[in-house]
């Protein structure tokens, strides 16, 4: 046998046993949740236990699914090794979810289904188990493929599935459905508009003027005062909700503070640093590293305080319904003990599962880098924000992919045209005039946006002197005025993932209903 082939199997060999160590951590985290279960759950009750092991198991995909949606970008933009970002991702998750946590979201528990149609408590606990178990199968298939999808659509449909299965149609309210669809166009749209704007606002500020250097020790603190104000809006808002009642305007007023000391103190630090910063776009990309790690944490923190509920949600349903507790009376926050298997079971499922959908969203999409990122996860930020205060659900999960896509197309549009035109131009002038066209050119491309309009008026006006020695058109000077189209974004990706959105409700939801007529039915044989 050849070195190579050698070489080949132990390289397979190594990577099947880091598959096999990740499951066997798995399985040991689902051991540890029975044992967890049966010791604080009441009794060693079977179908307790069931749901404990099915919801760590929901849990996990969720951490492996949704942790790409804070430290993707971070990772694609290398402000953070995949390592350290799974570190961040992991204890801000769990600390978000236990510290934060503790309200179970209404959507998920009662909300998407009539509970006063539902015959009894028995009934409860098996939607609720055939809706952990299609919602989990989903997502770790999904994170099989490295496909992001929304985990709060997964577990929506998967008891809209099991509760409609159970009752028929008229279980379901509508109008909450209707507004979860609506989430699918609102989502992406939301999230690629202001991660676009955000990063069309940094190239005129910043890379589009000739002395990149100065631009970014100028506008930077301006940028970091802005980005303050608005994390510590959000953490009010969206990570902290669950023990603070606090209003837009008030999250708003209580963050100008913070504001103010930001920036003044990246105003100092950048004025030490001086000249050590280099007028490349590389530089400055370096000075957004700081304001990604800080934005890949309080995502995380703010994600394990909302979407902990997603694995939770069911348990808690089924921990009222044979607890005797009452589905008309006022929700409260589950025990701790179930807490902590979401809290612990998103952090595991994240460090052992997390990478595959990482690369999707940090590098197979379009390429980024700090600025991009940064763009992108201020997109989720505000996008959040916005929609909380508007009413309208949206999903992280579509928020950020949706920036990583606006991104992408936004570079595709600044670029469109110039190339085209260049060799169109070329193409209609003669021998003779192309090195004036050339040097036209050259120093066009190196102008800032200020520049170029110089250039352009002066263009201009020596055409109409006859004075321009390179004969630009009318048309020509026009189309000087685009940039020229490359494909920035992988359009097999956008395929795949859309239609991965499409299906995430019905999939789930079907799986749910079958799962819960085959549930149903051992469980009356037994």
């Amino acid at each position: 046998m050849e070195l190579q082939h050698l070489t080949e199997i132990e390289r397979a060999a190594a990577h099947g046993r880091g598959e096999l160590l990740r499951l066997g951590t798995a399985f040991l985290f689902l051991v540890g949740v029975m044992v967890h279960a049966v010791v604080h759950g009441g009794d060693g009750n079977v179908i307790l236990v069931i749901g404990a092991m099915l919801a760590a198991y929901l849990a996990m995909n969720i951490g492996a699914n949704d942790v790409a949606n804070n430290v993707g970008p971070a990772v694609g933009a290398r402000a953070i090794s995949l390592v350290g970002a799974l570190s961040i991702a992991a204890v801000f998750e769990a600390a978000g979810a236990l510290i934060a946590g503790g309200a179970v979201v209404d959507t998920v528990r009662g909300s998407i289904l009539n509970r006063s149609l539902l015959p009894d408590d028995q009934t409860i606990v098996w939607i609720m188990l055939s809706a952990l178990l299609a919602s989990a199968l989903w997502l770790n298939l999904a994170n099989v493929l490295g496909a992001p999808v929304s985990t709060t659509h997964s577990i929506i449909g998967a008891v809209l599935g099991a509760g409609i299965a159970a009752s028929g149609m008229r279980i379901v309210n509508w109008d909450t459905v209707g507004a979860i669809t609506t989430s699918w166009v609102i989502s992406p749209l939301l999230g690629a508009g202001f991660a676009a704007a955000f990063l069309y606002i940094i190239k005129r500020i910043i890379t589009y003027q000739v002395d990149m250097a100065g631009a970014a020790r100028r506008m930077v603190p301006y940028i970091m005062a802005v980005v303050s104000w608005i994390f510590c809006a959000f953490l009010l808002l969206k990570g902290l909700n669950r023990l603070v009642s606090i209003r837009l305007v008030e999250a708003a007023l209580y963050g100008l503070p913070l504001a103010g000391l930001v920036f003044l103190w990246t105003r100092s630090t950048l004025r030490r640093k001086g000249g050590l910063i280099a007028n490349t776009k590389d530089s400055v990309n370096r000075l957004f590293n700081l304001p990604l790690v800080l934005a890949a944490a309080l995502l995380s923190f703010a994600h394990g305080s909302n979407d902990v509920a997603n694995a939770i949600g069911p348990l808690a349903a089924i921990v009222d319904a044979m607890g005797g507790v009452s589905w008309t009376s006022t929700v409260v926050g589950p025990p701790t003990w179930v807490m902590v298997i979401g809290a612990f079971g998103i952090s595991v499922g994240l460090a052992l599962f997390g990478p595959r959908v990482i690369r999707t969203i940090g590098s197979e999409i379009t390429e980024l880098d700090q600025m991009r990122a940064f763009s992108i996860a201020m997109s989720a930020t505000v996008t959040v924000i916005v929609a909380s205060e508007l009413g309208l659900p949206v999903s992280s999960t579509h928020t950020v992919v949706g920036g990583v896509f606006g991104v992408g197309f936004l570079r595709e549009f600044l670029k469109s045209h110039y190339e085209r035109t260049v060799a169109e131009i070329k193409a209609h002038h003669p021998a003779g005039e192309q090195q004036q066209i050339d040097d036209f050119l050259a120093r066009f491309e190196r102008a800032s946006i200020a520049q170029k309009d110089v250039l352009l008026k002066d263009l201009k006006a020596r055409s109409k002197r006859s004075e321009d020695p390179a004969n630009f058109s009318k048309a020509e000077r026009k189309h000087l005025k685009r940039v020229y189209k490359q494909e920035l974004v992988k359009r097999s990706q956008l395929v795949r993932i859309v239609t991965a959105w499409i299906i995430t409700v019905p999939a789930s939801a079907g799986m749910a209903a079958g799962l819960y007529h085959l549930i149903g039915s051992t469980l009356r044989q037994g």
